[in-house]
């Protein structure tokens, strides 16, 4: 009889479901996994690298194209480590300003995962729905920054700018009738915060539509109950941060544990799982789209009451438009801050934000210059992606896509 020999396997990078830039070599016995070796460097990004080369003001940019389904979750992380070492603290509107964000960009980053994780495992309509609902909360985005994906609004001290007045209306084209553009422009008539008002109002319906295609379907539990199981102790071992972790039934969120922005200022709850597999990790990012809906209206009720600054007075934040067309000093002020920069004290930080995926943190060193002279970003999804290995073995081919997918990996931030 012939010896029967394992077999190896590369899944990606060209597969859909490995982004592009993911290789996973994948030892196999027949159909079931053996060991799962994933490879990364086909995009490197180099961000850290770059993050030294440039002023302090110009690397926020950067932060967005690491996790650019999570944009200014990732901004977050960055400005809080350069407000531990500035020894500054933005005013209380700003601090809404950003937990409001945060909670928005949640939403968009489940959505987008939800949408694409059921695509890889054969659910079309999902993508579909899910991109409706990101359509709204992306002009949310371009309202209040400029742009739908990168928007660098963050800014150590505050917020580039309070929210506006008024939202952007649709136009009639060939694209678009005159009745169509009717329809769409009939909740974009007030504020930012009028237009993310009626959003959350709409949104839970929303998330339950979802629910119905998906919670007791039978094929898509088929696929993932009891598919990539982690245990809590096993989870805590391996770093896992975010829904990974509370899926496996540990109650960890940084937003109550230490508490940043206005998270000790407004009520949520932090969903858990118990079986700590991929179905259970579905239902916490479906129960953390409530939550933050919940937290939205909470900012939005806030945010109406109280109006004020958005960006502390300081020698390091820029002048506003009207001190800088007005007054020479001002206008020098701008010019020094935008070209070179500012210098923090030496000294080192740490912040951390709870991001979508998982805990998201900066690591600053500073030497005194106007750039830092070490930057290390903690990336939630690098610690899930060490997990592969373990969370696959003794699964089929098959189920590598679920739990590719129960990760929700972007590899910007993973090979940064």
């Amino acid at each position: 009889m012939p010896e029967i020999r394992n077999f190896t396997l590369n899944f990606g990078p060209a597969h859909p479901a490995a982004h592009g830039v993911l290789r996973l070599v994948l030892e196999m016995d027949g159909e079931v996994i053996v060991r799962a070796d994933p490879h990364i460097g086909l995009l490197h990004r180099g961000t850290e690298k770059l993050a030294e080369t440039k002023p302090y003001n110009q690397s926020i940019g950067y932060m967005d194209r690491l996790d650019y389904v999570s944009m200014m979750s990732n901004e977050h992380g960055y400005v809080l480590a350069l407000e531990k070492l500035l020894g500054i603290t933005p005013p209380e509107r700003a601090l809404y300003i950003r937990t409001m964000f945060d909670e928005i960009t949640r939403i968009l980053n489940h959505l987008l995962w939800i949408g694409t994780h059921a695509l890889d495992i054969g659910a079309m309509s999902m993508f579909i729905y899910a991109f409706r609902e990101r359509e709204d909360l992306m002009d949310a985005y371009e309202a209040v920054s400029g742009a739908r994906l990168h928007a660098s609004y963050y800014r150590p001290g505050g917020v580039y700018r309070d929210l506006p007045d008024s939202m952007p209306q649709h136009e009639v084209s060939r694209f678009c009738s005159e009745q169509e553009a009717k329809r769409l422009n009939e909740n974009r008539q007030g504020s930012l915060l009028d237009f993310l008002e009626d959003f959350t109002q709409r949104f839970p319906a929303y998330v339950a539509e979802y629910e119905s295609l998906l919670t007791d379907n039978r094929i898509w539990k088929q696929r993932l109950v009891n598919v990539g199981v982690v245990s809590p102790e096993r989870a805590l071992q391996l770093g896992l941060t975010g829904p990974m972790l509370r899926g496996s039934g540990v109650a960890w969120d940084i937003r109550k544990k230490q508490a940043y922005a206005a998270y000790d200022k407004v009520e949520f709850d932090i969903p858990v799982g118990t079986n700590g597999d991929s179905y259970d990790r579905y239902l916490v990012r479906m129960e953390e789209m409530l939550q933050s809906n919940r937290i939205i209206k909470q900012c939005i009720d806030w945010l109406r009451k109280n109006p004020g600054a958005v960006l502390v007075d300081d020698k390091n934040t820029p002048p506003t438009r009207l001190a800088m067309k007005q007054d020479m000093e001002a206008l020098i002020h701008h010019f020094k801050l935008m070209t070179e920069g500012y210098c923090l004290p030496v000294g080192e930080a740490y912040a951390a934000v709870e991001h979508p995926k998982g805990e998201f943190g900066c690591y600053i060193l500073s030497d005194g210059a106007n750039k830092p002279y070490r930057l290390k970003i903690r990336a939630p999804g690098f610690p899930h992606l060490a997990a592969m290995d373990e969370m696959v073995k003794g699964h089929m081919l098959a189920d590598v896509v679920t739990i590719i997918g129960t990760q929700d990996i972007v590899f910007g931030e993973v090979d940064r």
